[in-house]
């Protein structure tokens, strides 16, 4: 590749927060042979995986014989497993081998935005991410029926109340507006037949899964898209799948998430749209998203969210995710907007701009003093060691930051000799909080 700032740029948004020794080994290597190993990678994950929740405090067959106090206990424990259920999801994000696989999920996550903050469970949203892990990459049809019958999104969207008698419209409208199709590729009649496609699921609150319950099912030939005959979910999502407008509109969230704030162009559209083809590939998808001219040009033109901010800066500052490191982390991410599990609504989180009001720049500063406060000794000597230009150079290189503006690296020079309001200073800077 021999181009460092394409390989850092790549990284960048490719993963969350490139090191030093990522970007110039991913610069020594073929620009394409580095893409098929992000997306496709040939060794396996070291980082341990999730925490698994075989009972759940708020799910069982008798939840309401229980006490106040007893129902008041749960839901407490409930809030402390979800707790623990976050702080391992951004500790496995830092220290995951396959950056590109935990941003996959990271992004299904906030494209089937399902929260917590309803939900209540983290057997519910651990496993609805083990779904994104496992079926995420692949053929976006399987994940598509798997979501459908997810648990924690048939909660979110009130699917347990969707039967014969009463169709509940939330989960089928969502499907289609914000999951597949877009805004005004349906009409209200399909929203409809939809629903009733859908009836029947409902949460098995013993088990913590979902399950069909036929006599739920409405019965009888409806029309979703101009498609006639008796469905049911499975033909639901195939109707979709079948829609041109579906592929387009993947292709679209993919580039706002990954590319650009900027308009798709149709060339760009056309060949992601092309890789993802009939098998509905994401990989493939992702792949030419990567490897598109439009893509290279788009260095700068993303503000990183909160998260993505947040867990870069730890990795890239080789800072232990300890719990009250992040603790504090995660205080702060809350307070820009955005805390993992905990999506504002159905439509996930914003980008752009939203990310960089004057309330949320004041806890960005408190996240980059606590991350700078658990800087490690090797990272804070690295800083110590040589001019105030020098070291202002290498903590770029540290954060994969491409160049200083002269405002900022004045800045920055004059703490130069204080490795702690150095980084914090860093990670405040523009330049840091754009990708």
């Amino acid at each position: 590749m021999a181009d460092r700032k394409l390989a850092a740029h790549l990284l960048r948004r490719a993963t969350f927060g490139p090191t030093a020794a990522e970007v110039d080994a991913a610069a020594a290597r073929d620009y394409g042979d580095v893409v098929r190993e992000l997306v496709r990678p040939t060794v396996a994950e070291s980082a341990a995986p999730l925490p698994a929740y075989a009972e759940d405090p708020l799910l069982g067959p008798i939840p309401g014989k229980r006490t106040r106090e007893q129902r008041a206990a749960a839901q407490q424990r409930a809030r402390a497993l979800l707790g623990e259920l976050t702080r391992a999801w951004v500790t496995r994000m830092i220290t995951a081998d396959h950056g590109l696989a935990e941003k996959l999920v990271f992004f299904w996550h906030g494209h089937w935005a399902t929260s917590a903050q309803k939900v209540v469970s983290a057997r519910l949203m651990r496993a609805q991410l083990e779904k994104f892990r496992m079926f995420g990459s692949g053929d976006f049809a399987v994940l598509a029926r798997q979501m459908v019958r997810d648990a924690a999104l048939v909660y979110w969207l009130d699917g347990q109340r969707n039967t014969a008698k009463a169709p509940n419209e939330n989960l089928a409208r969502e499907l289609m507006e914000l999951f597949t199709l877009g805004v005004g590729a349906y009409t209200e009649d399909d929203v409809k037949a939809g629903a009733k496609a859908l009836t029947g699921w409902t949460l098995d609150r013993a088990r913590g899964t979902a399950v069909f319950m036929p006599r739920r099912h409405a019965t009888g030939r409806t029309t979703i898209l101009g498609r006639s005959g008796v469905h049911d979910a499975d033909s639901f999502v195939g109707i979709l799948m079948e829609q041109r407008a579906h592929p387009m509109f993947l292709a679209g969230r993919f580039w706002l998430r990954f590319g650009s704030g900027e308009p798709l162009r149709t060339s760009t559209r056309d060949s992601l749209v092309a890789a993802y083809g009939s098998g509905r590939d994401v990989s493939a998808l992702l792949t030419a998203l990567l490897t598109d001219d439009a893509f290279a040009a788009s260095a700068g033109q993303l503000v990183k969210s909160p998260v993505e901010w947040a867990v870069g800066a730890l990795r890239q500052l080789g800072v232990p995710p300890a719990e009250k490191t992040l603790t504090s982390v995660l205080n702060a991410a809350r307070a820009m907007g955005q805390l993992p599990l905990r999506p504002p609504s159905v439509g996930g989180w914003p980008t752009g701009a939203a990310w960089l009001t004057t309330s949320s720049l004041q806890a960005r500063m408190r996240g980059a003093a606590a991350i700078a406060a658990a800087l490690p000794e090797p990272t804070a000597d690295s800083l110590r060691s040589g001019s105030a230009a020098t070291t202002v150079d290498t903590l770029g290189r540290m954060l994969a930051v491409d160049e200083w503006t002269p405002r900022t690296r004045k800045a920055l020079t004059e703490v130069a000799k204080k490795p702690q309001r150095l980084v914090t200073l860093a990670l405040i800077s523009p330049e840091y909080a754009v990708s």
